[in-house]
């Protein structure tokens, strides 16, 4: 049987530390290396002689902001954040073609050697954590260990949870989601219908649909926060460019959402075993109802040693107080850890 590391609470109140972003810091390099047709976004801030984190965003098609640098002691760590292909500062936004996770694992090592990086730390969430998983398998000898928040397996059963499950929690949210829409019993229905319509000819669906399928996912991850939950668009007020940012975002998660993830079923969970031993700590807040708990505790109980986090009262966005006092707390053990000091 596999032994696991002790899984706990984490409480800030009881270790007296409730911790906060490290203070702002600028990019002290800026990286747009060409691979295919695309031309990624990378950016280094931090000690350049440090040890190398890489932060690998959600979404899919999310992008990075300046405020996940704050996340890293940046006397200690080189920080090295990307847009994945068609997210954020990549170009072309919103490109699909040669997007798979298989090309996003390609352009971490085209990014690792471009940097000379030997080895680094992997920090994902969400989608992110996802990513960090493939890549790990990919290459488990180039990394040093994975942070891991808001664990997303890509299963058939992740699917079917948030395009379906949730509707016996929200279902006038999800009438919203699903009205009009045929063979939306079962998720694979619904995303088909998204993907044609946002990638389809018919512009005004394709804005129409984004808006719909994008307001869904902000109710979830926004579920235990009534006013951020009932928000909606000001459309009068949008601008081009909201509208923009916006379809990119929605056609990037609506292509790997309607290709499972590029992922086989159940890949992630029955190859994890083939890692080689390494620090893993699995972050996960009881609130987030967008990727489950349950994901999170069986990819604990698959690594051995790793280190389950189970925050209370909070939800899925990294951006929830006692999410980033975690995960700072982490980032400073893994300082100690890789440092040895």
């Amino acid at each position: 049987m596999v032994k696991c590391a002790p899984s706990f609470d984490y409480n800030p109140k009881a270790n007296n530390k409730m911790r906060s972003l490290y203070a702002s810091c600028e990019p002290n390099s800026v990286h747009y290396i060409s691979v295919d047709k695309h031309r990624l976004y990378v950016e280094e801030s931090g000690n350049r002689e440090g040890i190398p984190v890489i932060f690998l965003h959600g979404g899919p098609g999310s992008g990075c902001s300046p405020d996940h640098r704050r996340l890293f002691d940046p006397e200690t760590y080189r920080i090295i954040l990307f847009d994945q292909r068609g997210s954020g500062k990549s170009q072309p936004s919103g490109d699909t073609s040669q997007n798979t996770t298989q090309d996003l694992v390609s352009d971490l090592e085209v990014i690792r050697e471009h940097l000379g990086i030997s080895n680094w730390l992997l920090f994902g969430g969400s989608w992110g954590a996802t990513l960090s998983l493939a890549y790990a398998l990919a290459h488990p000898g180039r990394i040093s260990g994975m942070i891991l928040r808001g664990t997303f397996l890509a299963r058939k059963s992740d699917l079917e949870w948030f395009f379906v499950g949730l509707k016996r929690l929200f279902p006038q949210v999800w009438n919203g989601l699903s009205i009009n829409i045929p063979n939306c019993k079962e998720s694979a229905g619904l995303i088909d219908w998204y993907y044609s319509a946002v990638h389809g000819d018919d512009a005004d669906l394709s804005l129409q649909a984004a808006r719909r399928w994008s307001a869904w996912g902000n109710h979830i991850v926004h579920w235990h926060k009534a006013k951020d939950s009932e928000k909606s668009p000001q459309r009068a007020s949008e601008t081009s460019i909201q509208r923009q940012r916006l379809l990119a975002k929605v056609k990037i998660e609506t292509h790997y959402a309607y290709h499972r993830y590029f992922i086989d079923e159940n890949e992630l969970l029955s190859r994890i075993e083939s890692l080689p031993s390494m620090p893993v700590s699995i972050v996960h807040g009881n609130f987030d109802l967008t990727c489950t708990m349950e994901s999170a505790w069986l990819l604990h109980q698959a690594i051995p040693d790793s280190r389950f986090i189970q925050l209370q009262q909070t939800g899925h966005i990294i951006e929830e107080p006692a999410m980033i006092s975690a995960l700072l707390h982490e980032t400073d053990r893994f300082r100690v850890m890789l440092s040895g000091s």
